[in-house]
Protein backbone atom coordinates (compact mmCIF):
# COMPACT_ATOMS: atom_id res chain seq x y z
CA UNK A 1 0.00 0.00 0.00
CA UNK A 2 1.40 3.77 -1.24
CA UNK A 3 2.19 5.90 1.64
CA UNK A 4 -0.28 9.38 1.63
CA UNK A 5 2.61 12.02 1.05
CA UNK A 6 2.36 15.28 2.91
CA UNK A 7 3.58 18.17 0.95
CA UNK A 8 5.79 20.32 3.25
CA UNK A 9 3.86 23.17 4.49
CA UNK A 10 5.93 26.49 4.95
CA UNK A 11 3.73 27.82 7.75
CA UNK A 12 6.48 30.45 8.45
CA UNK A 13 5.61 32.63 5.67
CA UNK A 14 2.27 32.69 7.16
CA UNK A 15 3.69 33.28 10.71
CA UNK A 16 1.40 37.31 11.28
CA UNK A 17 -1.54 35.84 9.92
CA UNK A 18 -1.39 33.09 12.19
CA UNK A 19 -0.87 35.16 15.13
CA UNK A 20 -3.91 37.27 14.47
CA UNK A 21 -5.86 34.68 14.40
CA UNK A 22 -4.46 32.79 17.24
CA UNK A 23 -4.80 36.29 19.16
CA UNK A 24 -8.32 36.09 17.90
CA UNK A 25 -9.33 32.77 19.06
CA UNK A 26 -7.63 33.37 22.35
CA UNK A 27 -9.89 36.04 22.58
CA UNK A 28 -13.07 34.43 21.97
CA UNK A 29 -11.79 31.98 24.69
CA UNK A 30 -11.36 35.01 27.28
CA UNK A 31 -14.64 36.83 26.60
CA UNK A 32 -15.95 33.81 28.45
CA UNK A 33 -13.88 34.70 31.57
CA UNK A 34 -13.26 38.15 31.99
CA UNK A 35 -15.97 40.61 32.83
CA UNK A 36 -13.41 43.68 31.93
CA UNK A 37 -13.54 43.54 28.47
CA UNK A 38 -11.06 46.38 27.53
CA UNK A 39 -8.88 44.25 28.65
CA UNK A 40 -9.41 42.05 25.68
CA UNK A 41 -8.85 45.48 24.17
CA UNK A 42 -4.87 45.44 25.14
CA UNK A 43 -4.84 41.93 24.59
CA UNK A 44 -5.61 42.76 21.12
CA UNK A 45 -3.72 45.35 20.99
CA UNK A 46 -0.40 43.63 22.05
CA UNK A 47 -1.11 40.49 19.03
CA UNK A 48 -1.85 43.05 16.51
CA UNK A 49 1.61 44.64 17.47
CA UNK A 50 3.40 40.87 17.40
CA UNK A 51 2.02 40.07 14.21
CA UNK A 52 3.63 43.59 13.05
CA UNK A 53 6.84 42.51 14.37
CA UNK A 54 6.82 39.42 13.00
CA UNK A 55 6.26 40.79 9.66
CA UNK A 56 8.77 42.70 10.28
CA UNK A 57 10.94 40.98 11.12
CA UNK A 58 10.64 38.17 8.45
CA UNK A 59 12.24 40.36 5.33
CA UNK A 60 15.40 40.88 7.54
CA UNK A 61 16.35 37.23 7.41
CA UNK A 62 18.57 36.04 5.13
CA UNK A 63 17.53 32.88 2.53
CA UNK A 64 13.80 33.68 3.49
CA UNK A 65 11.12 31.64 1.81
CA UNK A 66 8.10 33.88 1.68
CA UNK A 67 5.99 31.36 -0.55
CA UNK A 68 3.64 29.10 0.55
CA UNK A 69 2.17 26.03 -1.67
CA UNK A 70 2.11 28.46 -4.34
CA UNK A 71 -1.13 30.31 -2.99
CA UNK A 72 0.52 32.55 -0.82
CA UNK A 73 3.53 35.01 -0.47
CA UNK A 74 4.97 36.66 2.01
CA UNK A 75 6.80 39.11 0.08
CA UNK A 76 7.58 43.05 0.44
CA UNK A 77 3.88 44.05 -1.09
CA UNK A 78 2.06 41.67 0.99
CA UNK A 79 4.12 43.09 4.33
CA UNK A 80 3.42 46.86 3.66
CA UNK A 81 -0.51 45.94 3.51
CA UNK A 82 -0.17 44.02 6.66
CA UNK A 83 1.42 46.99 8.13
CA UNK A 84 -1.64 49.09 6.54
CA UNK A 85 -4.00 46.86 7.87
CA UNK A 86 -2.00 45.90 11.36
CA UNK A 87 -1.68 49.93 11.84
CA UNK A 88 -5.47 50.29 11.17
CA UNK A 89 -6.55 47.40 13.28
CA UNK A 90 -4.14 49.17 16.34
CA UNK A 91 -5.80 52.71 16.08
CA UNK A 92 -9.38 51.14 15.58
CA UNK A 93 -8.54 49.16 18.46
CA UNK A 94 -8.01 51.82 20.72
CA UNK A 95 -10.74 54.13 19.08
CA UNK A 96 -13.01 51.36 20.47
CA UNK A 97 -11.64 51.10 23.53
CA UNK A 98 -12.94 54.35 24.18
CA UNK A 99 -15.87 54.57 22.10
CA UNK A 100 -17.80 51.09 22.73
CA UNK A 101 -17.65 51.47 26.79
CA UNK A 102 -19.22 55.52 26.76
CA UNK A 103 -21.89 54.14 24.48
CA UNK A 104 -22.61 50.79 26.33
CA UNK A 105 -21.54 48.30 23.60
CA UNK A 106 -17.93 47.23 24.89
CA UNK A 107 -18.11 43.70 24.13
CA UNK A 108 -15.49 40.94 23.82
CA UNK A 109 -16.79 40.12 20.53
CA UNK A 110 -15.94 43.00 18.67
CA UNK A 111 -12.04 42.86 18.82
CA UNK A 112 -12.45 39.20 18.28
CA UNK A 113 -14.35 39.88 14.91
CA UNK A 114 -11.74 42.93 14.42
CA UNK A 115 -8.60 40.55 14.66
CA UNK A 116 -10.60 37.94 11.92
CA UNK A 117 -11.54 40.20 9.78
CA UNK A 118 -8.00 41.71 9.80
CA UNK A 119 -6.56 38.19 9.29
CA UNK A 120 -9.20 38.13 6.05
CA UNK A 121 -7.58 41.31 4.75
CA UNK A 122 -3.75 39.63 5.32
CA UNK A 123 -4.81 36.62 3.49
CA UNK A 124 -5.99 38.10 -0.12
CA UNK A 125 -2.60 40.65 -0.03
CA UNK A 126 -0.67 37.71 0.26
CA UNK A 127 -3.31 35.47 -2.13
CA UNK A 128 -1.43 34.54 -5.44
CA UNK A 129 -4.51 32.29 -6.07
CA UNK A 130 -8.29 33.63 -6.73
CA UNK A 131 -9.16 30.40 -4.31
CA UNK A 132 -7.49 31.97 -1.53
CA UNK A 133 -8.29 35.59 -2.69
CA UNK A 134 -12.05 34.37 -2.17
CA UNK A 135 -11.38 32.52 1.39
CA UNK A 136 -9.69 35.65 2.40
CA UNK A 137 -12.76 37.92 1.15
CA UNK A 138 -15.36 36.27 2.69
CA UNK A 139 -13.46 35.59 6.30
CA UNK A 140 -13.15 39.72 6.05
CA UNK A 141 -16.53 39.78 4.92
CA UNK A 142 -18.36 38.10 7.25
CA UNK A 143 -16.67 39.48 10.18
CA UNK A 144 -17.61 43.15 9.31
CA UNK A 145 -21.27 41.97 8.28
CA UNK A 146 -21.46 40.66 12.20
CA UNK A 147 -19.72 44.17 13.35
CA UNK A 148 -21.72 46.42 11.36
CA UNK A 149 -25.28 44.98 12.96
CA UNK A 150 -23.03 45.28 16.22
CA UNK A 151 -25.62 47.74 18.42
CA UNK A 152 -28.74 45.31 18.35
CA UNK A 153 -30.55 47.88 19.66
CA UNK A 154 -30.15 50.08 17.08
CA UNK A 155 -32.44 50.08 13.99
CA UNK A 156 -30.08 52.05 11.71
CA UNK A 157 -27.23 49.60 12.93
CA UNK A 158 -29.36 46.52 12.01
CA UNK A 159 -29.86 47.85 8.52
CA UNK A 160 -26.51 48.34 8.21
CA UNK A 161 -25.56 44.92 8.64
CA UNK A 162 -28.44 43.86 6.36
CA UNK A 163 -27.70 46.18 3.68
CA UNK A 164 -23.81 45.12 3.81
CA UNK A 165 -24.61 41.40 4.05
CA UNK A 166 -27.11 41.45 1.08
CA UNK A 167 -25.30 43.39 -1.06
CA UNK A 168 -22.04 41.57 -0.26
CA UNK A 169 -23.28 38.58 -1.24
CA UNK A 170 -24.68 39.66 -4.17
CA UNK A 171 -20.95 41.18 -5.13
CA UNK A 172 -19.41 37.48 -4.14
CA UNK A 173 -21.31 35.87 -6.64
CA UNK A 174 -20.13 38.08 -9.35
CA UNK A 175 -16.44 37.31 -8.16
CA UNK A 176 -17.28 33.79 -8.30
CA UNK A 177 -18.72 33.73 -11.62
CA UNK A 178 -15.46 35.56 -13.20
CA UNK A 179 -13.58 33.43 -11.19
CA UNK A 180 -15.00 30.77 -12.88
CA UNK A 181 -14.91 32.11 -16.13
CA UNK A 182 -10.95 32.70 -15.80
CA UNK A 183 -10.71 29.09 -14.67
CA UNK A 184 -12.28 27.97 -17.78
CA UNK A 185 -10.40 30.45 -20.03
CA UNK A 186 -6.68 29.45 -18.76
CA UNK A 187 -7.09 26.19 -16.49
CA UNK A 188 -5.84 27.81 -13.43
CA UNK A 189 -6.95 30.08 -10.80
CA UNK A 190 -3.15 30.85 -9.97
CA UNK A 191 -1.81 34.51 -10.71
CA UNK A 192 1.21 32.99 -12.53
CA UNK A 193 0.09 30.62 -14.54
CA UNK A 194 -3.25 32.90 -15.73
CA UNK A 195 -0.59 35.04 -16.86
CA UNK A 196 1.35 32.25 -18.53
CA UNK A 197 -1.92 31.84 -20.47
CA UNK A 198 -2.83 34.78 -21.82
CA UNK A 199 0.75 36.03 -22.21
CA UNK A 200 1.06 33.17 -25.64
CA UNK A 201 -1.42 35.41 -27.44
CA UNK A 202 -4.33 33.55 -27.77
CA UNK A 203 -6.84 35.33 -27.69
CA UNK A 204 -9.36 34.65 -24.76
CA UNK A 205 -12.63 36.76 -24.65
CA UNK A 206 -14.15 34.62 -21.84
CA UNK A 207 -11.23 35.32 -19.39
CA UNK A 208 -11.83 39.06 -20.11
CA UNK A 209 -15.30 38.71 -19.16
CA UNK A 210 -14.34 36.97 -15.86
CA UNK A 211 -11.81 40.01 -15.37
CA UNK A 212 -14.49 41.98 -15.84
CA UNK A 213 -17.04 40.16 -13.37
CA UNK A 214 -14.26 40.04 -10.77
CA UNK A 215 -14.14 43.73 -11.00
CA UNK A 216 -17.62 43.98 -9.97
CA UNK A 217 -16.79 42.42 -7.08
CA UNK A 218 -13.96 44.32 -6.22
CA UNK A 219 -15.73 47.65 -6.73
CA UNK A 220 -18.12 46.38 -4.28
CA UNK A 221 -15.54 46.26 -1.44
CA UNK A 222 -13.72 49.08 -2.15
CA UNK A 223 -16.86 51.74 -3.01
CA UNK A 224 -16.52 52.13 -6.37
CA UNK A 225 -19.13 53.88 -8.52
CA UNK A 226 -21.84 51.83 -9.20
CA UNK A 227 -21.40 49.69 -6.85
CA UNK A 228 -21.20 52.09 -3.59
CA UNK A 229 -24.73 52.67 -2.76
CA UNK A 230 -24.46 50.46 0.24
CA UNK A 231 -21.47 52.85 1.71
CA UNK A 232 -23.71 55.92 3.37
CA UNK A 233 -26.14 54.28 4.59
CA UNK A 234 -23.81 51.23 6.48
CA UNK A 235 -21.05 53.98 7.64
CA UNK A 236 -23.43 56.04 9.01
CA UNK A 237 -25.69 53.11 10.84
CA UNK A 238 -22.57 51.30 11.87
CA UNK A 239 -21.44 52.18 15.10
CA UNK A 240 -18.64 54.69 14.64
CA UNK A 241 -15.88 52.35 15.99
CA UNK A 242 -16.83 50.23 13.14
CA UNK A 243 -17.06 52.17 10.29
CA UNK A 244 -13.72 53.95 11.20
CA UNK A 245 -11.95 50.44 11.07
CA UNK A 246 -13.71 49.19 7.32
CA UNK A 247 -13.42 52.05 5.62
CA UNK A 248 -9.87 51.94 5.84
CA UNK A 249 -9.25 48.15 6.00
CA UNK A 250 -11.82 46.92 3.39
CA UNK A 251 -10.85 49.66 0.96
CA UNK A 252 -7.36 48.35 1.23
CA UNK A 253 -7.44 44.97 1.22
CA UNK A 254 -9.34 45.20 -2.18
CA UNK A 255 -7.02 47.03 -4.22
CA UNK A 256 -3.91 45.03 -2.47
CA UNK A 257 -5.80 41.92 -4.47
CA UNK A 258 -7.19 44.20 -7.50
CA UNK A 259 -3.57 45.33 -8.27
CA UNK A 260 -1.84 42.26 -7.84
CA UNK A 261 -4.30 40.52 -10.26
CA UNK A 262 -4.00 43.49 -12.78
CA UNK A 263 -0.36 43.27 -13.05
CA UNK A 264 0.55 40.05 -12.30
CA UNK A 265 -2.28 38.24 -14.33
CA UNK A 266 -3.55 40.30 -16.76
CA UNK A 267 -0.08 42.58 -17.83
CA UNK A 268 -0.69 41.75 -21.08
CA UNK A 269 -4.24 42.98 -21.51
CA UNK A 270 -3.38 46.66 -20.21
CA UNK A 271 -5.03 48.20 -23.07
CA UNK A 272 -8.39 46.23 -22.60
CA UNK A 273 -8.81 47.13 -18.70
CA UNK A 274 -7.09 50.41 -18.43
CA UNK A 275 -9.88 53.16 -19.64
CA UNK A 276 -12.34 51.12 -17.26
CA UNK A 277 -10.47 51.57 -14.92
CA UNK A 278 -9.94 55.21 -15.48
CA UNK A 279 -13.69 55.65 -16.20
CA UNK A 280 -14.41 54.16 -12.88
CA UNK A 281 -11.75 56.73 -11.56
CA UNK A 282 -13.96 59.57 -12.96
CA UNK A 283 -16.96 58.33 -11.42
CA UNK A 284 -16.42 57.47 -8.34
CA UNK A 285 -14.65 60.30 -7.43
CA UNK A 286 -17.23 62.73 -8.81
CA UNK A 287 -19.73 61.01 -7.09
CA UNK A 288 -18.69 60.79 -4.34
CA UNK A 289 -17.42 64.38 -3.67
CA UNK A 290 -20.70 65.74 -5.35
CA UNK A 291 -22.72 63.77 -3.00
CA UNK A 292 -20.57 64.88 -0.01
CA UNK A 293 -21.36 68.69 -0.59
CA UNK A 294 -24.91 68.17 0.39
CA UNK A 295 -24.72 66.13 3.32
CA UNK A 296 -25.11 68.08 6.77
CA UNK A 297 -23.94 65.18 8.80
CA UNK A 298 -20.27 64.96 9.37
CA UNK A 299 -19.90 61.21 10.03
CA UNK A 300 -22.29 60.59 6.31
CA UNK A 301 -20.11 63.40 4.75
CA UNK A 302 -17.33 61.02 5.52
CA UNK A 303 -18.73 58.29 3.71
CA UNK A 304 -19.28 59.84 0.52
CA UNK A 305 -15.66 60.93 0.76
CA UNK A 306 -14.76 57.42 1.00
CA UNK A 307 -15.72 57.10 -2.12
CA UNK A 308 -14.52 60.07 -3.68
CA UNK A 309 -10.74 58.43 -2.28
CA UNK A 310 -11.53 55.17 -3.73
CA UNK A 311 -11.87 57.20 -6.97
CA UNK A 312 -8.28 58.93 -6.34
CA UNK A 313 -6.81 55.57 -5.41
CA UNK A 314 -8.16 54.11 -9.05
CA UNK A 315 -6.44 57.00 -10.69
CA UNK A 316 -3.12 54.96 -9.78
CA UNK A 317 -4.55 51.81 -10.72
CA UNK A 318 -5.19 53.07 -14.05
CA UNK A 319 -1.77 53.98 -15.01
CA UNK A 320 -1.18 50.31 -14.95
CA UNK A 321 2.40 51.03 -13.80
CA UNK A 322 4.76 50.19 -11.38
CA UNK A 323 4.78 53.48 -10.29
CA UNK A 324 1.05 53.59 -10.14
CA UNK A 325 0.99 50.68 -8.32
CA UNK A 326 3.26 52.60 -5.63
CA UNK A 327 1.37 55.71 -5.52
CA UNK A 328 -1.35 53.18 -3.84
CA UNK A 329 0.56 51.80 -1.58
CA UNK A 330 2.16 55.51 0.10
CA UNK A 331 -2.04 57.11 -0.09
CA UNK A 332 -3.49 54.17 1.35
CA UNK A 333 -1.05 54.32 4.29
CA UNK A 334 -1.59 57.88 4.28
CA UNK A 335 -5.68 57.32 3.99
CA UNK A 336 -5.44 54.96 7.18
CA UNK A 337 -3.90 57.83 9.33
CA UNK A 338 -6.37 60.66 8.50
CA UNK A 339 -9.21 58.89 7.84
CA UNK A 340 -9.30 56.77 11.00
CA UNK A 341 -7.85 60.16 12.81
CA UNK A 342 -11.23 61.86 11.55
CA UNK A 343 -13.76 59.36 12.34
CA UNK A 344 -12.42 58.98 15.54
CA UNK A 345 -13.56 62.24 16.31
CA UNK A 346 -16.37 61.75 14.62
CA UNK A 347 -16.85 59.15 17.42
CA UNK A 348 -15.53 61.45 20.45
CA UNK A 349 -18.33 63.92 19.69
CA UNK A 350 -21.03 60.95 18.91
CA UNK A 351 -23.85 60.09 21.56
CA UNK A 352 -26.26 57.86 21.59
CA UNK A 353 -28.00 56.92 18.59
CA UNK A 354 -26.07 59.29 16.39
CA UNK A 355 -26.85 62.26 18.14
CA UNK A 356 -23.69 64.91 17.81
CA UNK A 357 -22.57 63.79 13.99
CA UNK A 358 -24.74 66.81 12.40
CA UNK A 359 -22.51 69.32 11.08
CA UNK A 360 -24.09 72.39 13.68
CA UNK A 361 -22.94 70.20 16.39
CA UNK A 362 -19.54 70.91 15.95
CA UNK A 363 -20.10 74.52 16.13
CA UNK A 364 -17.68 76.37 18.67
CA UNK A 365 -15.56 72.85 19.06
CA UNK A 366 -12.23 74.86 19.49
CA UNK A 367 -13.63 76.94 22.15
CA UNK A 368 -15.29 73.79 24.03
CA UNK A 369 -12.18 71.57 23.08
CA UNK A 370 -9.23 72.93 21.66
CA UNK A 371 -7.56 69.96 21.46
CA UNK A 372 -10.26 68.19 19.49
CA UNK A 373 -11.19 70.57 16.71
CA UNK A 374 -6.76 71.06 15.91
CA UNK A 375 -6.55 66.89 15.49
CA UNK A 376 -9.78 67.13 13.44
CA UNK A 377 -8.63 70.25 11.37
CA UNK A 378 -5.36 68.58 10.70
CA UNK A 379 -7.44 65.73 9.43
CA UNK A 380 -9.71 67.44 7.34
CA UNK A 381 -6.48 69.57 5.60
CA UNK A 382 -4.96 66.29 4.95
CA UNK A 383 -7.64 64.37 3.67
CA UNK A 384 -7.85 67.79 1.07
CA UNK A 385 -4.36 67.69 0.10
CA UNK A 386 -3.14 70.92 1.83
CA UNK A 387 0.72 70.96 1.98
CA UNK A 388 3.16 69.53 3.57
CA UNK A 389 0.21 67.67 5.18
CA UNK A 390 0.95 63.33 3.96
CA UNK A 391 -2.66 63.89 2.06
CA UNK A 392 -0.75 67.02 -0.23
CA UNK A 393 2.27 63.82 -1.22
CA UNK A 394 -0.54 61.29 -1.29
CA UNK A 395 -2.51 62.82 -4.33
CA UNK A 396 1.06 64.71 -6.34
CA UNK A 397 2.35 60.61 -6.13
CA UNK A 398 -0.91 59.42 -7.62
CA UNK A 399 -1.83 62.44 -10.38
CA UNK A 400 1.97 61.92 -11.33
CA UNK A 401 1.60 58.52 -11.85
CA UNK A 402 -1.36 58.83 -14.16
CA UNK A 403 1.00 61.99 -16.21
CA UNK A 404 3.45 59.60 -16.64
CA UNK A 405 1.01 57.05 -18.41
CA UNK A 406 -0.20 59.54 -20.66
CA UNK A 407 -3.37 59.82 -18.24
CA UNK A 408 -2.81 63.20 -18.58
CA UNK A 409 -6.86 64.09 -18.92
CA UNK A 410 -7.26 61.78 -15.70
CA UNK A 411 -5.35 63.59 -13.53
CA UNK A 412 -6.88 67.17 -14.17
CA UNK A 413 -10.19 65.69 -13.44
CA UNK A 414 -8.34 64.56 -10.26
CA UNK A 415 -7.37 67.91 -9.37
CA UNK A 416 -10.84 69.45 -10.05
CA UNK A 417 -12.52 66.79 -8.17
CA UNK A 418 -9.80 67.60 -5.13
CA UNK A 419 -11.00 71.48 -5.31
CA UNK A 420 -14.50 70.23 -4.55
CA UNK A 421 -13.92 68.41 -2.08
CA UNK A 422 -12.36 71.20 -0.39
CA UNK A 423 -15.71 72.81 -0.01
CA UNK A 424 -17.03 70.52 2.52
CA UNK A 425 -13.96 69.67 4.30
CA UNK A 426 -13.25 73.35 5.05
CA UNK A 427 -17.16 73.59 6.02
CA UNK A 428 -16.39 71.65 8.86
CA UNK A 429 -13.02 73.74 9.85
CA UNK A 430 -15.79 77.09 9.58
CA UNK A 431 -18.48 75.39 11.95
CA UNK A 432 -15.17 74.62 14.68
CA UNK A 433 -13.56 77.82 14.19
CA UNK A 434 -15.96 80.85 13.33
CA UNK A 435 -19.41 79.94 14.44
CA UNK A 436 -20.47 80.13 17.80
CA UNK A 437 -21.59 77.04 20.12
CA UNK A 438 -24.81 76.02 20.54
CA UNK A 439 -26.38 76.53 23.57
CA UNK A 440 -25.97 74.51 26.10
CA UNK A 441 -23.29 72.79 23.90
CA UNK A 442 -20.79 71.05 26.67
CA UNK A 443 -17.25 69.96 26.42
CA UNK A 444 -16.16 66.74 24.93
CA UNK A 445 -13.94 64.82 26.99
CA UNK A 446 -10.98 62.02 24.94
CA UNK A 447 -10.29 59.28 26.68
CA UNK A 448 -6.84 57.80 26.73
CA UNK A 449 -6.66 55.16 24.66
CA UNK A 450 -8.67 57.94 21.94
CA UNK A 451 -6.32 60.30 22.96
CA UNK A 452 -2.94 57.88 22.02
CA UNK A 453 -4.83 56.82 18.50
CA UNK A 454 -5.24 60.47 17.84
CA UNK A 455 -1.99 62.01 18.92
CA UNK A 456 -0.22 58.79 16.52
CA UNK A 457 -2.94 59.06 13.40
CA UNK A 458 -1.70 63.17 13.74
CA UNK A 459 2.04 62.83 14.28
CA UNK A 460 1.99 60.05 11.35
CA UNK A 461 -0.01 62.93 8.98
CA UNK A 462 2.50 65.30 10.05
CA UNK A 463 5.93 64.31 9.66
CA UNK A 464 4.94 61.86 6.96
CA UNK A 465 3.90 65.41 4.97
CA UNK A 466 7.40 66.72 6.00
CA UNK A 467 9.42 64.03 5.56
CA UNK A 468 8.16 61.81 2.94
CA UNK A 469 11.29 60.50 1.87
CA UNK A 470 11.59 57.29 4.22
CA UNK A 471 8.12 56.27 3.61
CA UNK A 472 8.48 56.56 -0.27
CA UNK A 473 11.70 54.34 0.62
CA UNK A 474 9.66 51.85 2.08
CA UNK A 475 7.43 51.72 -0.75
CA UNK A 476 10.04 51.45 -3.17
CA UNK A 477 11.20 48.18 -1.67
CA UNK A 478 7.32 46.92 -1.50
CA UNK A 479 6.38 45.89 -5.10
CA UNK A 480 6.17 42.59 -6.81
CA UNK A 481 7.80 41.16 -9.79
Amino acid sequence: MTAIEIPPLNFAALLPLLIVIGTGLLVVILDLFIADKKSLGWLSLIGVILAAVAGNMQQGIAGFDPTFQNVAISDGYANFYNLIFLSTAALSILVAMGYLGRVGLHKGEYYALLLFATSGMMAMAMATDLMVVFIGLETMSIALYVMSALNRHSRPSGEAGMKYFLMGAFASAFLLYGVALTYGATGSTNFADIASVLSAGTPAPMAMLGLGLMLVGFAFKVAAVPFQWWTPDVYHGAPTAVTTFMSVGAKAAGFATLMRLLMVSFPASTADWQLAIAVLAVLTMTLGNVAALAQKDVKRMLAYSSIAHAGYLLVGVAAGTMEGVSSVLFYLLVYAFMNIGAFAVVGVLEKKDAVGTKLSEYAGLATRNPWLAAVMAVFLFSLTGFPPLAGFWGKFYLFRAAVNADLTWLAVVAVINSGIAAFYYLGVVVQMYMKPAEDGASKSSVQLATQIALAVAGIAVVLIGIIPAPVVEMVSKSLFG
